[in-house]
């Protein structure tokens, strides 16, 4: 298969209408980012700055710990893997995650072991 040439003034057509089509999506995406925010925002209130934390319950069943992360799309983004190092750094082994979403929630749900016995395993989030 042999690539046609094309001429330096063709070439330059071509990045024109590239650069044309590339302003138009980027227009579009910024209205966009412009309608999801006053969605988001209207949602919450009018307040974007008050995202809030997600919701975090623990529970001790006997040497077992579960950990339920509730989280929904205006919560605070935490990571899940920083709550899977906290449990490490306590003195717990993860055995089990899991996730689910029911409506705009997601649920996270942890089974830890404790493997070194601690006082109590603190977790700051």
């Amino acid at each position: 298969m042999q690539m046609e040439k094309l001429s330096v003034q063709d070439q330059v057509e071509d990045a024109t209408a590239y650069i044309k089509q590339l302003t138009q999506r980027i227009e579009e995406m910024r209205k966009r980012k412009s309608e999801a925010l006053m969605t988001a925002s209207g949602s919450s209130g009018g307040s974007m700055g008050g995202s809030k934390l997600p919701d975090v319950e623990v529970r001790e069943l006997g040497s077992n710990l579960e950990v339920v992360l509730i989280s929904s799309g205006l919560c605070k983004t935490v990571m899940l893997h920083q709550i899977v190092s906290i449990l490490e750094q306590e003195g717990a082994e993860v055995v089990n995650v899991n996730f689910s979403n029911m409506g705009a929630h997601i649920f996270h749900t942890i089974h830890a072991q404790v493997l070194h016995s601690h006082p109590s395993i603190h977790i700051h989030i």
